[in-house]
């Protein structure tokens, strides 16, 4: 007796479906663990979290680095998560002949309220594995941020990370890519909603 098991795709055959038209520009999907998910639609307090961010991190940012929002990582061999933002190493072409990779990330940066559970669950440890060193959440339902840092694999072969660090919304928080840098928090977080 066989048991079905769903196909699971590599970067490359994920990028090959793209180019020959599989999904429409509109999409709102992501390559996950070799699964492309639908990314959840977004709630008024996480869009507004988000032109918040984009209102801050440019000043904050400069030239020192280059910002992206919900644009591809590549994180070799089977997933390509989009995330809310990612501070990326500056490159000469602006990754035009490929998308960062870990070596090139920074910073990943999630908003989340209905996405809290599998941006803890299903990122923390993709992140991790991949060598990611610092993640942060803007957790929308306990009104701060999560800070990770340090990835680790244990002795079952799980990855995650072993610092955790809590900052609520009226805090500042430092840059771990730029220590000269910080965020006021309270220019982010939008005001507390009931989900």
């Amino acid at each position: 007796m066989s048991i079905a098991q769903a196909k699971r795709f590599t970067l490359d055959e994920y990028h090959r479906l793209t180019e020959l038209g599989f999904f429409h520009e509109d999409d709102h999907i992501e390559l996950i663990n070799g699964e492309i998910i639908e990314m959840a639609s977004k709630s008024t307090a996480h869009e507004t979290c988000l032109r918040k961010l984009w209102k801050e991190l440019p000043k904050i940012l400069g030239d020192r680095a280059t910002l992206q929002s919900q644009a591809p990582i590549a994180l070799p061999p089977n997933s390509e998560p989009k995330p809310d933002f990612a501070i990326v190493q500056n490159r000469a072409d602006d990754y035009l002949s490929a998308h960062p990779k870990p070596a090139d990330v920074l910073l990943v940066i999630e908003v989340s309220d209905s996405s809290l559970g599998y941006d803890q669950d299903v990122k923390i440890p993709l992140y991790a594995k991949s060598g990611i060193t610092d993640y942060w959440i803007f957790n929308l339902f306990d009104n701060y941020l999560e800070f990770y840092s340090e990835p680790y694999q244990d002795n079952q072969g799980k990855y995650g990370y072993l610092n955790k660090r809590l900052f609520l919304s009226n805090q500042v928080i430092f840059f771990p890519c730029f220590t000269d840098s910080s965020l006021d928090l309270i220019k982010v977080f939008p005001p507390k909603q009931n989900f």
